[in-house]
């Protein structure tokens, strides 16, 4: 059995927060995203780690509000 090599495209994206360049592979869903709706940005792990880990404790005070959308039902 004959086995091809795939070439692995990256892709190169640059943090909102921090502004670290990094790669990342192109046919992951994140770089989907990022390529067919330009409105969505890049968060690097260690960004993405930090407000996670920020909001969290900012949960725990009892606080933090989180406003979710009303969501509607339809009668179809």
């Amino acid at each position: 059995m004959m086995y091809r090599e795939v070439e692995v495209i990256e892709m190169r994206v640059q943090c909102v927060m921090c502004d670290k360049i990094e790669t990342i592979e192109d046919e992951t869903l994140v770089a989907k995203r990022l390529r067919n709706r330009p409105i969505h940005t890049y968060m690097c792990n260690e960004c993405s780690e930090r407000i996670e880990k920020r909001t969290k404790e900012r949960i725990a005070t009892g606080n933090f509000k989180l406003y979710e959308s009303k969501k509607t039902e339809e009668d179809w």
